[in-house]
């Protein structure tokens, strides 16, 4: 028998709760749900009006790992969808507007990802990403370096960066942008990331070259492409323990001294709140989003 929950007045189905989805820590399913379920207040603002890809570990990370682009079978007739043009043709993409539709996906065992535009305004990029990935022997503390000189030289144009830990390795850099196409972003993105690797070429690499990369930062200005997908504020991963992407603050960038500084679990995330609010809020007001230079 699967637990029926209503939720706001939606039936979801819940199922294993026991299972044990990160056996490095015996983290269960039912834990990820209730973690869901006490986020989603700063969670669905990040995640609402986006088309979302599912990166779905249902046996947990060490069992089948797999994206998910298309509304997966099943899917309630409650939860909103949306059509996204592809190169290959029209597809049907699921949007998490509400607490019930969180939950129906939180179920599947998911990590959230979403597009840098909304469904209603395809063709305008509202976000721009760098994500910052280190080449081991670095790590998220070269990662920080690099982050403070993206966020000055981006402050010069005119746009305020607010960085996230990718969850993994890295570290993520946002910011509000308005009335450039997904193209146009990508462009600049990738100028300044050229632009970083001339200021710190023994730390920075812009290109995806796997030789080019140990050691070095890689700033990865490529998830600005209108296809591509970037992993959610608050997202937890499929990672050996249950690490999440979470906001950080710069002075916490600033003083990121060892690696283990910037790893965030599920559980550490209500007390970060409590402390912060959601350090990324400003990304959700239009108003604080620049025009490209």
């Amino acid at each position: 028998m699967t637990p029926i929950t209503e939720v706001e007045g939606r039936r979801v189905a819940l199922s294993n709760l026991e299972k044990v989805l990160y056996p490095a820590t015996g983290f269960t399913k039912g834990e990820l749900l209730h973690y869901y379920a006490t986020t989603a207040g700063v969670l669905l603002p990040h995640l609402r009006d986006r088309p979302v890809s599912f990166l779905r570990y249902p046996d947990g990370p060490d069992g089948q790992v797999f994206f998910a682009k298309n509304v997966p079978p099943g899917t309630p007739e409650w939860v909103t969808t949306a059509e996204v043009r592809r190169s290959e043709g029209a597809a049907r993409m699921v949007l998490v507007q509400d607490l019930p539709s969180l939950m129906w996906a939180a179920n599947l065992v998911t990590e959230f990802h979403t597009h840098q535009w909304v469904a209603q305004a395809p063709d305008e990029a509202d976000r721009i990403v760098f994500d910052l990935d280190p080449g081991p022997p670095a790590t998220v503390v070269q990662c920080c370096e690099v982050a403070l000189w993206l966020r000055e030289r981006l402050a010069a144009d005119g746009i305020e960066a607010y960085a996230k830990t990718a969850g993994s390795k890295g570290l993520h850099l946002l910011a509000g942008v308005r009335g450039a196409s997904s193209e146009r972003v990508s462009e600049y993105a990738k100028a300044l990331a050229v632009e970083a690797e001339r200021a710190m070429p023994r730390l920075v690499v812009h290109r995806m070259t796997r030789s080019l990369r140990p050691a070095k930062v890689f700033v990865d200005w490529s998830q600005n492409a209108g296809r591509k997908t970037t992993a959610a504020p608050y997202t937890v991963r499929a990672r050996r323990e249950p690490t999440v992407s979470a906001p950080v603050t710069w002075e916490e960038v600033a003083e990121c001294r060892s690696a283990g500084r910037l790893a965030f679990r599920a559980q550490d995330i209500a007390p970060r709140l409590q402390d912060h609010g959601d350090l990324l809020a400003p990304l959700l007001d239009r108003e604080h989003a620049a025009p490209l230079p």
